[in-house]
């Protein structure tokens, strides 16, 4: 029996066989051809084909974890129609009159190359996209099945060096228990959509989960990112009787969803989701949820070719707050920019776009954008409990430029005589460690804080978390980034405004009484966290967590953050 240790990316414990995951052989000769308009035909075929499972992959992956996780396949199908990298396969398959697979493979190495040549974390990553791709339409092309797990047959455990986001998408949960990666990080689209599809994960285990064979006993426990290999008994039972535990928890969570998470000692906080349209606003009010933390808007923007109008973002938009009713709903407005494009915007190329003009300095600096979706959430909001959260906030400066375009918004939609929203409450995203610093100042011209933690987490330890190399770094347990949500919260409070996260730490059961004791007011989360965290809310006391939280604060590394609450949080069967 041993024990390999990575970053738990989904909580459970799995215990099963070991099934390697490999990607299939994609070899193939290079062979002349004789018409080349048939073999352009056939590559074009298998384009269309790719676009259609893209599309399937897609909405797959939006049911899981929202329009925003889905964006990745949305940015593989726009590759699909990339005139560049076409034009340069049609004129190897014209002129040098060599076969599809060829043509494809030798104009996307080219490509790669040239992206990854340029020592650029962010260009590196849609490297991987280019050859993810590439891949897609040459097992096409080859007759190649979709994927290897489809010939998995018995529910197992899957080993993977690295595990695409279109292969995790579709993992089937009656024949999948759980899986583990060599790479990767927590905040990885993949260990993402494992928390959505309710798998257990270990991510960034390293190379030593590769020498691990096939059919062998496995114990995965994506909580405390342990995988033990051929466990003796004793181990095996004692973890079969914790996922006893957790099962039982769990049933019994989701019979009281729909009750308020209220402490043993009478304090109550708001439980609300993250989602990305109508399809998400059905499944967080059947979880239990008491409103909306996050309204995702690029669903409207992502798999189009033109900006959608007022109209259509009205109609989205109200769509959501009808289903609601007098629930609050907290719209974020466009998010667009770092790892998410628009290519009928034709933004330049930036090479870091994460630092660049992304987000609001992208709605400030093109108020086109802007103002048909203020205006849209102005007129859907008339009636409703329905606010406004601007993303990616840095300065005072950026509040007051883009509360003087919701004013200005605000007129004109009067002066037409539309029905508005017109003491709409505003809020700001604390993603930059810069607004958490400047929290006092901020608090002034605002509403509400809601902090995102996912790109706080990033940009503070200054750690990408696409890189599997330094994405451990990038948890929103590092004491740095807790001591940062602490000075937020206690910035607005003696202000009197609120605070809400909507980040992976809400939803995740060890950081719970840490952010309850730190004084969060509101929790939001994907739909199905949320009845775990209302049971452990309703397990303390606001003693209890304050206590906690005040000890992990005086800690200096993530894991005894961790180890701390487990230890300290008993009652809530952590």
């Amino acid at each position: 029996m041993k024990t390999l240790q990575g970053i738990a990316a989904s909580r459970g414990i799995a215990i099963g066989s070991a099934f390697r995951f490999q990607k299939a052989d994609l070899c193939f000769e290079r062979s002349t051809i004789r018409d080349p308009a048939v073999e352009w035909a056939r590559f074009q075929a298998a384009l269309d084909t790719a676009s259609k499972q893209l599309a399937a992959v897609c909405a797959r992956a939006e049911a899981v974890s929202g329009a925003e996780n889905a964006a990745i396949f949305q940015a593989h199908a726009l590759m699909l129609d990339d005139p560049e990298l076409l034009d340069a396969v049609r004129t190897a398959i014209e002129e040098q009159c060599i076969n599809a697979e060829s043509a494809l493979s030798d104009a996307s190495e080219m490509y790669i190359q040239l992206l990854e040549s340029l020592d650029n974390e962010y260009l590196s990553t849609r490297a991987a996209d280019v050859r993810d791709v590439t891949e897609r339409v040459l097992r096409i092309l080859l007759g190649v099945v979709e994927s290897p797990i489809a010939d998995l047959t018995t529910p197992s455990i899957i080993l993977a060096r690295d595990l695409p986001p279109s292969d995790t998408v579709l993992l089937d949960k009656s024949l999948v228990l759980g899986f583990c990666t060599a790479e990767g990080g927590p905040t990885a689209h993949t260990a993402i959509l494992a928390r959505g599809l309710g798998l257990p994960a270990i991510v960034g285990i390293g190379p030593d989960l590769l020498e691990v064979a096939d059919h062998t006993t496995l114990i995965l426990d994506g909580g405390s990112g342990t995988l033990v290999v051929e466990p003796d008994e004793k181990t095996v039972a004692m973890h079969r009787t914790r996922q006893a535990v957790a099962t039982t928890v769990l049933a019994q969570a989701r019979e009281r969803a729909h009750e308020p998470a209220i402490t043993r000692d009478g304090h109550r906080v708001e439980i609300v989701a993250n989602i990305g349209n109508v399809e998400g606003a059905w499944a967080a009010l059947e979880a239990g949820a008491e409103g909306v933390g996050l309204l995702r808007t690029e669903f409207l923007y992502l798999e189009r070719d033109r900006l959608p109008d007022e109209e259509e973002q009205y109609q989205a938009y109200r769509a959501i707050v009808y289903e609601l009713g007098n629930l609050p709903v907290i719209l974020r407005t466009l998010d667009i920019g770092g790892d998410k494009e628009l290519p009928y915007l034709d933004l330049p190329q930036e090479m870091n776009p994460f630092l660049g003009v992304r987000a609001i300095r992208l709605c400030l600096a093109r108020p086109e954008l802007f103002k048909p979706q203020l205006r849209a959430a102005l007129r859907a909001g008339a009636g409703r409990n329905l606010k406004l959260m601007f993303p990616m906030v840095a300065t005072v400066a950026e509040v007051r430029a883009a509360r003087a375009i919701l004013a200005e918004c605000q007129a004109e939609l009067l002066a037409e005589g539309q029905p508005i929203a017109e003491e709409m409450e505003v809020g700001i995203m604390v993603e930059i460690p810069a607004a958490a610093l400047m929290a006092d100042h901020l608090a002034a011209e605002i509403d509400f804080f809601s902090i995102g933690d996912n790109d706080l987490s990033q940009y503070t330890l200054a750690a990408d978390r696409a890189n599997a190399n330094v994405a451990s770094l990038a948890s929103g347990f590092q004491p740095a980034v807790l001591r940062l949500v602490r000075d937020v919260i206690t910035a607005a409070h003696v202000q009197g405004k609120w605070v809400g996260l909507c980040g992976e730490l809400a939803g995740e059961p060890l950081a719970v009484p840490i952010l309850l004791g730190l004084g969060l007011d509101e929790f939001s989360m994907n739909p199905p966290a949320i009845p775990l965290v209302k049971q452990i809310i309703r397990a303390l006391t606001l003693d209890e967590a304050r206590a906690v939280a005040q000890a992990a604060l005086e800690l200096d590394n993530p894991d005894a953050v961790r180890a701390l609450v487990r230890e300290r949080v008993t009652a809530a069967n952590l």
